[in-house]
């Protein structure tokens, strides 16, 4: 596509493009340059385009919006699903949106002024308001007549939502189960009653696990007074959870926040901001362990041996915290381990990380009794044990006192773990090699 732009040949892609998936369409245009992307989207069906910009990144979004004529932009809007319509419009400059907002059908208008006025990572901002109800009045038959005449203007009708006249949601028809059921049989003998919801106001998360957890194509929103105010659809669901897990991933490794653009994107300025924070907070924390290891100056200098082990031991620390973190962050984010759950968990992480130190300490006794003697072997063996052990409690314990206190558990970042690891191992490893050796009499000056 790029080589025909380039040599003028835009216009002869207009069938082509007629043809291509969305998605696959989104795709290619993130790659192209602006000018280019100017190139394309008038060959681009009305139809067509809305659906584009379902796929592509806000950011761009936006961008695509600055260079087109009002009248355009006016019926994308239109076209859009409610819910990527308003995400679109709030990116928008304050000036723009109100000289767009009046151009809008009443409709529309009512619902991006709904839509915009819930929090950002609230359910009531991921939901559509384009789902489809039946009455329970209506039979199998006319219920699907009725999704017949509203399909064109919802977001999906595989499953309905029976509402009574004051919008409370009373059950919830499978477009099979209507089309099975014989075309006589009342409504309320085909839909399944009591069914999972969510509240407008709570977390975007909560609507995704549930989504994920029941395997639903859709979940019903309501509000705080039970009646149905919209529906989150399984793929704005994965766009929750694909976010989250990238936010988590992010603060896993010592950053702040998540990034909102592509790494290709990223400012310097961004990228500077978004990692300086823990390295810097990591520096001072890592005083301590300078502090330890020049406390203990008297006995490296009679042991020189140690000095060998150190970096393994300390690294063995961090090394085994992190795993307990990493897996505990996981666990806690996607609801597998709750707050009660601390103290078995914890029986399990000493039972475990016990097993792992012992099978470290076998291993670098061997090399402790090459390098330094049975004694300085004693010492390193007892240290890993001991290392791993606190390592890995700490690692574990991190998370569910971050939660504990409302903070995210994925701030427990490797990181962090390492860093106050390798403090405790400092102290650790030393103590240990005084009382040992002093017991076994060895030279401690």
């Amino acid at each position: 596509m790029a080589a025909e732009l380039a040599h003028g040949k835009g216009e002869s892609l207009r069938g082509e493009l007629a043809d291509v998936l969305a998605a696959d369409l989104a795709d290619v245009l993130t790659r192209l340059e602006p000018e280019q992307q100017a190139q394309v989207l008038p060959l681009i069906t009305a139809d067509q385009l809305a659906l584009l910009f379902g796929y592509l990144p806000l950011e761009l979004q936006t961008e695509l919006v600055a260079g087109m004529p009002r009248p355009q932009v006016l019926e994308l809007l239109n076209l859009m699903s409610a819910d990527e319509r308003v995400d679109l419009f709030n990116t928008l400059p304050a000036d723009r949106r109100e000289r767009l907002l009046p151009a809008l059908a009443q409709a529309e208008r009512d619902d991006i002024r709904r839509l915009a006025s819930y929090p950002r990572d609230s359910v009531g901002a991921l939901m559509t308001s384009e789902y489809a109800t039946l009455t329970p009045d209506l039979t199998a038959g006319q219920a699907i007549a009725e999704l017949r005449r509203v399909a064109p203007d919802k977001e999906t009708i595989y499953t309905s939502y029976v509402v009574d006249h004051d919008r409370h949601l009373i059950g919830v028809a499978t477009l099979r189960r209507l089309i099975l059921a014989d075309p006589d049989t009342p409504v309320l003998e085909v839909m399944a009653p009591n069914p999972v919801t969510v509240y407008v106001d709570a977390d975007q998360v909560e609507a995704a696990n549930k989504i994920a957890r029941y395997d639903f194509i859709a979940l019903p929103v309501i509000d705080r007074e039970e009646r149905m105010v919209g529906i989150v659809t399984s793929d704005d669901a994965m766009d929750v959870a694909e976010a989250e897990a990238t936010e988590d991933f992010h603060k896993s490794g010592g950053t702040l926040g998540t990034l909102t653009m592509s790494m290709k994107d990223a400012t310097v300025s961004l990228l500077y901001r978004q990692r300086v924070y823990w390295l810097v907070l990591l520096v001072f924390a890592n005083l301590f362990s300078g502090a330890g290891i020049a406390h203990f100056e008297d006995l490296i200098a009679a042991n020189m041996a140690l000095v060998f082990f150190l970096p393994l031991l300390i690294a063995s620390g961090g090394n085994a915290g992190a795993q307990s973190a990493t897996l505990m962050v996981r666990a806690l984010a996607t609801g597998d381990v709750e707050m009660r759950d601390w103290g078995s968990m914890l029986v399990r992480e000493l039972v475990v990380s016990t097993l792992l130190g012992l099978t470290m300490a076998v291993a670098v006794s061997a090399i402790g009794l090459f390098r330094g003697g049975p004694a300085i072997a004693l010492v390193v063996a007892t240290t890993m044990l001991l290392i791993v052990l606190v390592g890995s409690v700490m690692g574990m314990s991190l998370p569910f006192l971050l939660n504990k206190f409302k903070a995210d558990p994925a701030s427990a970042s490797s990181p962090l773990i390492t860093s106050l690891a390798d403090g405790i191992g400092i102290l650790i490893y030393f103590g240990i090699a005084t009382v040992m050796l002093s017991w076994m009499g060895h030279a401690i000056a």
